[in-house]
């Protein structure tokens, strides 16, 4: 009989990255790409305006080369725990349904990755690779009032509990919709 952290640790079978969405400002539209850039200081590459910060001279040793300056505003997300969201594909038709609507899409829910065939919610607190990419995820991702807003009245409620995960970047690199999703450490024994 497997113990409680083993049964934890096991997935029938990676996920699949389905779709991906930039927003280049707050409250922008969110555009729908086929792969995007992640940053382990910034998040993906394009959302919200962030870029990759400047090469450092000191850290290159190369003599005259300029530094690119970047936003000097703070940047959402910034190196914390939000800096990329992801949404588990099953639940836009529980999302529809809870909200009255035909359907709900990636881009009503303003998510970064649309993730399927793994069970997003186990993976709180676990590390996940997205194609090249690194994540650890870091919480739920609960809903805003501009649910309101996108989905009609109720949609806030119609989202809780199916809000995605929040996650930080810890190894960049380019992430492509079709890339596997695959925990590569399971949430630590005795955490919920």
């Amino acid at each position: 009989m497997k113990t409680i952290h083993e049964l934890r640790a096991t997935f029938p079978r990676p996920g699949r990255l389905e779709w991906i969405g930039l927003r280049e400002m707050r409250r922008g539209p969110v555009r729908s790409v086929t792969e995007a850039q992640a940053h382990p200081l910034v998040g993906l590459i394009g959302d919200h305006g962030k870029q990759a910060p400047g090469r450092l001279r000191a850290l290159t040793g190369e003599p005259g080369e300029a530094v690119t300056p970047t936003s000097t505003r703070p940047i959402p997300g910034g190196p914390g725990r939000r800096q990329v969201t992801l949404l588990q594909a099953e639940h836009l038709p529980v999302i529809a349904a809870l909200a009255g609507l035909q359907e709900a899409t990636p881009e009503m829910l303003r998510r970064n990755l649309l993730v399927s065939g793994i069970p997003l919610l186990a993976l709180k607190d676990a590390r996940l690779r997205v194609g090249e990419v690194v994540l650890e995820a870091t919480g739920e991702c609960h809903p805003c009032s501009r649910m309101e807003e996108t989905l009609g009245e109720g949609g806030y409620n119609a989202v809780r509990g199916h809000g995605g995960l929040t996650a930080r970047v810890i190894s960049g690199g380019l992430i492509r919709v079709g890339d596997p999703v695959t925990v590569l450490e399971p949430v630590p024994a005795g955490r919920d």
